[in-house]
């Protein structure tokens, strides 16, 4: 029977422990990769899709392309059950669970961004993780020149002229650098803009940047930056963040309406469910790169803490999460799951970096290359030769070739195109007969019945016999997702035609946590409704029903 390898992730690790895996089996094994997205984002080139340097589109690559003779799942992972061997994942438009099965797994979820530990600073800041982030950023920035150009008080002009990038590691750091480019070529297009009232800042919290790079490029880059009118402070932190201003930890106060956040990596969430052994919020692996306690789990890339060897303490001692290591861990890890299937020994991971390069934007950069440092033009350079020849696909390193030979001889566009903002609340409409959502979908927002009439069945807790009621205007269901829970607890079709207005699952936590006459008519709901005693801001209830048993595919 061929063997079922199911790889979590498309990221660099997934992606290329995938094609790892592929040239191992062939079609000997059902290869399987599920990703929410359907695309590859080259993430070292965010920052210049950011700044207009390269489109968006010619950042990413289809998965379906690269990754021939493997089945790829757009679908959100939602949970493993390591003892049945099954991985629950979220699937189409109604959200329905399905059950994939596997013999091994190949954890690499990557990490996502949490900056919640600063006041104001998740709400407020700008990120630089996804495609939609770029382009985001780009939007911004463009948008904050636009209205500098316009407005008559110098208050308002001073803080949409100020922009501030937190962090400064290589992503804060090609950020900003990118950034400042973007500004500085774009100004030609604003005549009530002078350059010297643009102020960009970068706040690090370490005494030094590019920890990665030796100090005297490090040093190199700062100065470099400083050159171009580029503020940096270092030991300093972020103490708060509103819409108009950021605190320092010294107690600065920057007046600003534009801050990135290159900071607060953390773990994904189903990761934290998981029930593996975690360091740090990281998959606990062996040098083998296996799950430490289960046989045929196995993980790479930044969801992974990989030791280099075998007893491995100091920061130093483990694989760093960058796309280098990612690209050779993924060969190593199908070479033993491959040793693994045959029952051969499996080998350690090794391998040493061969080095670092970080883009300042402006054709300056800085890089470490076998031991040899390089700075100025030729670094930068050679990180575009380097990334050029790492990017995966012909078809995309000729669109990112074409793209940087036309920025270097044309004007940078100021066209700004506003990413697509997810809808908080949205209109529904639905024809009798229509499902809304069924039991064990995907719990995705709050419904408020606006016309029309619908029919709300599940299954009573306490006698086990199914309830239905109708719900008509004014009327509500799917509340029960503010206790946590993530997957639905009963099922609910229009009973007419109708139309409802749907409040998305967050929003829908904000409000009903801050809005007290909300939150006190939730608690008596919960309690007349489904005999539950749940109050505002309380975690999930004890005792709930288990959830609906997905189908398997």
């Amino acid at each position: 029977m061929a063997q079922k390898l199911l790889v979590l992730g498309g990221g660099f690790g997934g992606l290329y422990a995938a094609r790892e895996l592929r040239k191992r089996f062939g079609d000997e094994a059902e290869i399987q990769l599920i990703s929410e997205e359907n695309y590859f984002v080259f993430q070292p080139l965010l920052p210049e899709v950011a700044a207009g340097a390269i489109t968006s589109m010619h950042a990413v690559t289809s998965l379906r392309e690269l990754l021939a003779g493997v089945r790829l799942r757009k679908a959100t992972i939602h949970s493993v059950d390591f003892d049945r061997q099954v991985v629950t994942v979220f699937q189409g438009v109604q959200r329905r669970p399905t059950e994939i099965e596997y013999d091994h797994l190949v954890i690499a979820m990557g990490s996502r961004i949490d900056l919640s530990r600063v006041p104001g600073l998740e709400d407020h800041a700008l990120k630089m993780k996804t495609l939609e982030d770029a382009r985001r950023m780009r939007a911004h920035i463009i948008e904050r020149l636009e209205h500098a150009d316009v407005t008559f008080l110098p208050e308002v002009k001073r803080e949409a002229l100020t922009f501030v990038v937190v962090g400064a590691g290589f992503s804060g750091i090609e950020c900003i650098g990118e950034m400042k480019e973007l500004i500085d070529r774009s100004l030609k297009y604003y005549p009530n803009i002078d350059p010297s009232e643009i102020r960009v800042i970068a706040v690090e919290f370490a005494p030094r940047a590019l920890n990665e790079l030796p100090e005297s490029l490090a040093a190199y880059a700062v100065k470099q930056l400083e050159k171009r009118g580029v503020e940096v402070m270092f030991n300093t932190g972020v103490a708060s963040v509103t819409g108009r201003r950021l605190v320092t930890s010294t107690g600065e106060v920057i007046p600003t309406r534009t801050i990135v956040a290159t900071i607060g990596n953390a773990p994904s969430p189903v990761i934290l469910d998981m029930d593996l052994e975690l360091t740090h919020g990281r998959v606990a692996v062996d040098r083998t790169m296996q799950a430490k306690g289960r046989e045929n789990v196995w993980s790479l890339g930044d969801c992974a803490l990989i030791p280099l060897k075998d007893d491995a303490k100091e920061r130093d001692d483990f694989a760093p999460p960058t796309a280098q290591f990612a690209v050779r861990e993924a060969s190593q890890i199908a070479q033993n799951i491959q040793a693994a299937v045959q029952g051969k020994p499996l080998k350690p991971f090794k391998y040493k970096s061969r080095g670092a390069l970080a883009s300042l934007g402006a054709r300056r950069g800085v890089a470490e290359v076998f031991g040899i440092k390089v700075s100025g033009y030729p670094a930068w350079l050679l990180w575009r030769m380097y990334y050029l020849s790492f990017m995966p696909g012909f078809d995309t390193k000729l669109r990112v070739f074409l793209n940087w030979l036309l920025d270097s001889i044309r004007p940078r566009s100021v066209v700004a195109l506003r990413a697509p903002e997810k809808e908080g609340a949205r209109y529904v409409h639905y024809a009798a007969g229509d499902p809304v959502f069924e039991k064990g979908n995907r719990s995705d927002g709050f419904y408020t019945v606006v016309s029309g009439r619908f029919e709300v069945s599940y299954q009573d807790e306490t006698t086990g016999e199914t309830v239905t009621r109708e719900v008509g205007p004014g009327g509500h269901f799917g509340e029960r997702m503010i206790m946590g829970e993530s997957t639905r607890f009963g099922t609910v079709r229009a009973l007419t035609d109708g139309t409802a207005l749907v409040l998305g699952q967050e929003e829908f936590t904000k409000l009903s946590s801050t809005f007290e006459a909300l939150g006190s008519y939730l608690e008596d709901h919960f309690n007349r409704v489904y005999h539950i005693d749940w109050h505002p801001g309380a975690a999930k209830p004890s005792g709930e029903p288990a959830e609906k048993s997905p189908t398997r595919h």
